[in-house]
């Protein structure tokens, strides 16, 4: 029996917590034991959603939201244990990812002495509730070594779903989209892609008010406009290389209402299916010009859960197989989570948890802070 961890993940999209357990042997082995996942309450998601724009109050707002956020947080974690009949004293450590209200990476406009990025759910208060050493805060040091502090994932990718034999793609598609291209020679390349299923989420919210379009169905039934998918895809985002990181700042439904202004009437259908097609041809067109050598291609993430964009994926990559990471060991919904816990681990083991070649840090970096129960 190894060492318990549990990894705690709320992504772009506020589509709940992802809580998973995983048992870590003395190989180094990752096992994915169980999984729960907790709504986020709309009062709470209205509170998050606020702090994703400028507004008054924030500094009040910020505070309050940053310890009711680490209250499901740990309950999350606490309802995993009784899911799983474990003790919280069975558990080495939780990794929590916490919930991402503001992201200014380095890029062209802003020297890496000015990015930042921040996420709230706060690490003491899990730690406090829940009983279990907590470490957080992992995208910060990745930042403070002058890189783009996401993606993280790859790194974990790279320990569990690289191959010897064959270079593979790990499509993860959240509330952004990102891709980890793992190369049989150990080499990994990796970054976002632009949105996964933050601008098709925001757009049936706004239009019928519902949280997700459920199997991509809203958007099967409508045509996708080419001259507005042109549009969009003349965002600099998409011309620019890795390293590089997004986020709703870039990405949201202000983007989308400003653009359509531009245009003669859409029907709300076409525009849903046109922001499919945008998410799937950004990811795409990063996949082809990342990996010349046909390698498959793993999904993970909701937007794995989406048919219409899957089916939409596997059309414009011909020549590849597209599959998703159940395949690989762990189910395409919890490898976020998963991948946090794993990242606790390596707090724990100070071992690093970036990849500098894929987010631009100076080095590799021992990530996320330790706050012991």
């Amino acid at each position: 029996m190894g060492s318990k961890y549990i990894g705690l993940m709320s992504g772009t999209s506020l589509d709940g917590i992802d809580a998973a357990l995983i048992d870590v042997d003395g190989d180094n082995t990752v096992q994915f034991v169980s999984s729960v996942s907790a709504a986020i309450p709309a009062a709470l998601k209205a509170d998050i959603l606020q702090l994703c724009s400028t507004s008054d109050g924030e500094i009040e707002l910020l505070g309050r939201t940053d310890r009711e956020v680490a209250r499901v947080f740990a309950n999350a974690a606490l309802q995993l244990c009784k899911t799983a009949k474990l003790d919280p004293k069975d558990i080495t450590a939780i990794g929590s990812h916490g919930q991402t209200v503001r992201h200014r990476p380095p890029d062209s406009t802003r020297h890496h002495t000015q990015a930042f990025t921040l996420q709230i759910g706060d690490p003491n208060t899990i730690a406090e509730i829940s009983g279990i050493t907590t470490i957080g805060d992992f995208r910060r040091r990745d930042i403070a070594a002058a890189g783009q502090g996401a993606p993280l994932v790859p790194a974990f990718h790279a320990a569990v779903f690289a191959s010897q034999t064959e270079d593979r793609v790990i499509l993860n598609i959240g509330g952004m989209a990102n891709i980890s291209l793992l190369q049989k020679n150990g080499d990994v390349i990796g970054f976002d892609t632009g949105p996964g299923n933050v601008l098709m989420d925001s757009w049936i919210k706004t239009s019928l008010n519902q949280d997700f379009d459920r199997d991509g169905n809203w958007a099967a039934s409508g045509t996708s406009n080419d001259a507005l998918l042109q549009h969009l895809l003349n965002t600099d985002f998409y011309r620019q290389t890795g390293p590089k990181s997004t986020g709703r700042e870039q990405f949201n439904l202000r983007t989308i209402l400003n653009t359509l202004m531009q245009f003669p009437p859409i029907a709300p259908n076409d525009v849903q299916a046109t922001l499919l097609e945008l998410t799937a041809r950004s990811i795409c067109d990063a996949i082809e010009k990342t990996s010349e050598n046909q390698a498959p291609v793993f999904l993970c993430g909701g937007g794995s859960a989406n048919l219409a964009l899957r089916r939409r994926i596997k059309e414009l990559l011909t020549q590849r197989s597209v599959s998703d990471t159940q395949q690989l060991g762990i189910p395409p919904d919890w490898v976020e989570a998963v991948a946090f816990a794993w990242l606790a681990k390596q707090t724990l083991s100070h071992l690093p948890g970036n990849i500098p070649a894929v987010t631009g840090a100076k080095g590799p970096r021992i990530l996320g802070a330790i706050y012991p129960a």
